[in-house]
């Protein structure tokens, strides 16, 4: 069987267009995405491993790689505490 090309992005606008419900989650997803890679190039703009900064956040450095892989969504108070550490306000 012969692969398929696929065009993600035209798949994903089909899909945003046909249902306002996938275009709102869509659109939300990219926003954490951005965020969290925000917070990923603060942390390596201050030279902070994943260990420094849990530890700065108190948190377990667990925590601050399952955000970063995109494992977990965290809360808006934990991440607000994360930014704090590094010096930042959300």
């Amino acid at each position: 069987m012969p692969w398929k090309k696929l065009d993600i992005d035209a798949e994903i606008q089909k899909e945003c267009d046909a249902s306002p419900e996938f275009k709102k989650m869509w659109e939300e997803s990219r926003e954490e995405y951005r965020l969290v890679g925000e917070m990923i190039r603060l942390r390596k703009q201050h030279n902070l491993t994943q260990s420094q900064l849990a530890q700065l956040a108190g948190k377990k450095q667990q925590i601050i790689s399952r955000i970063e892989k995109h494992e977990c969504a965290p809360s808006v108070r934990q991440f607000s505490n994360i930014l704090n550490a590094l010096g930042y306000e959300l």
